[in-house]
């Protein structure tokens, strides 16, 4: 397990749950395929200036935007 850096700064996310994760998700025509950002999770933050938004995926396969 990597331990924190003490001289690094703050997260600045609204939601930091001490992961970072990155990916490669292809954007096409100005279009995001939403398998490409759920590998793995059924949840996603997104930031959207100093908010937070979770994208959340259903057991129906219906997505939910919420603040």
């Amino acid at each position: 397990m990597k331990k924190a850096d003490p001289d690094a700064a703050p997260s600045r996310d609204p939601i930091d749950r001490g992961t970072k994760q990155t990916r490669d998700v292809p954007i096409s025509n100005d279009r995001i395929e939403s398998r490409d950002l759920f590998v793995g999770t059924r949840e996603i933050i997104i930031g959207h200036g100093e908010d937070a938004y979770r994208l959340r995926l259903t057991a129906q396969n219906k997505l939910i935007l919420t603040k």
